[in-house]
């Protein structure tokens, strides 16, 4: 039996951290910050040892929560250790459940460290809990979220890490499936429509992002659009040298408009990287994976020699 992982989430440091770190806090004391943040390292390196101390050991840990494992342990096991978490440290101590396996993504630039928020797993129960990915991102576009959902779907059929491996190549067909839609044609334009927030007012953005090229065009047609407001647009020349004829805002798009296929094909395959990139360290996306059958074969290969990069909870 796996034996599982802890979460424990502590709430009440992680919103004072997230109201003291807010630019507009009220009393904007950068010591209050700093004061909160040695507090919160404090108190997890504390819960840290107080786990070890009692014979678990463990995955990964953030600002509010901990992963641990120990061997056949029961879900009893954890919320017991939660509850002595609470007791020691007066904080709400919430155990949200057992993976079976769980994987933390690597940093983009340093592969050998996994980052604090990018992670996905399977709970026992069946649940999948992903963060850090663009199926949870409002700035990615609706095609790309579903590939990316139904990629993890396919994985979370496997039970444990050696499962998981198998399923990596039938995740990539569901992958090659989308981009072959998307490089058909036949893509629905709504699915491929990409909302970002304006960071700034319009005359002072000094590069011609996306979404300043999006705004552009709706001033030009009279809507006045302002500082915090999310537009919507379409990838249609995504490599042109003018920048204004890169995108069109959505109100624009018609029926019999083009998008960039390349473009969302980029889309697609840089979210299956971030899903895959412990199984291709040295790998900076898989268009060569994808785009030549032949390597399949190979692919299964490199899956197996690589399957300690897993971190699973066995």
């Amino acid at each position: 039996m796996d034996p599982g992982l802890l979460i424990g989430a502590f709430a009440r440091t992680r919103r004072a951290i997230g109201y003291l770190g807010f630019k507009n806090a009220r009393f904007g004391k950068i010591d209050a910050h700093i004061a909160t943040c040695a507090f919160a390292r404090d108190v997890l390196a504390r819960t840290v040892h107080l786990a070890e101390d009692r014979g678990f050991k463990l995955i990964h840990a953030i600002v509010d929560s901990i992963w641990v494992k120990k061997a056949g342990a029961t879900a009893d096991t954890f919320r017991a250790l939660a509850k002595k978490i609470e007791q020691a440290f007066q904080l709400p101590i919430t155990f949200e459940g057992e993976y079976k396996w769980i994987v933390f993504l690597p940093s983009r630039t340093r592969r050998s460290l996994p980052v604090l928020n990018r992670y996905y797993g399977l709970f026992e129960d069946g649940r999948i809990k992903a963060r850090g990915l663009e199926v949870r991102r409002r700035d990615t576009p609706e095609l790309v979220k579903r590939c990316q959902a139904e990629m993890l779907r396919k994985l979370a059929e496997a039970s444990n890490a050696e499962e998981f491996h198998t399923k990596i190549p039938e995740a990539l067909n569901t992958l090659r499936s989308y981009i072959q839609v998307v490089r058909s044609g036949r893509a629905k334009l709504t699915d491929l429509i990409t909302y970002r927030r304006l960071s700034k007012p319009l005359a002072e953005y000094r590069q011609h992002v996306a979404q300043f090229s999006a705004a552009r065009q709706l001033r030009r047609e009279g809507v006045k659009v302002h500082e915090g407001e999310r537009v919507g647009f379409l990838f249609v020349h995504a490599s042109n040298a003018i920048p204004g004829t890169r995108v069109l805002t959505e109100e624009l798009v018609k029926p019999w408009s083009r998008y960039d296929k390349e473009e969302y094909v980029k889309l697609l395959l840089r979210s299956a990287t971030n899903l895959l990139t412990p199984f291709y360290p040295r790998a900076r996306n898989l268009r060569d994976l994808l785009t030549q059958r032949e390597q399949m074969h190979l692919l299964h290969s490199f899956v197996n020699a690589q399957s300690k990069t897993l971190n699973p909870a066995t």
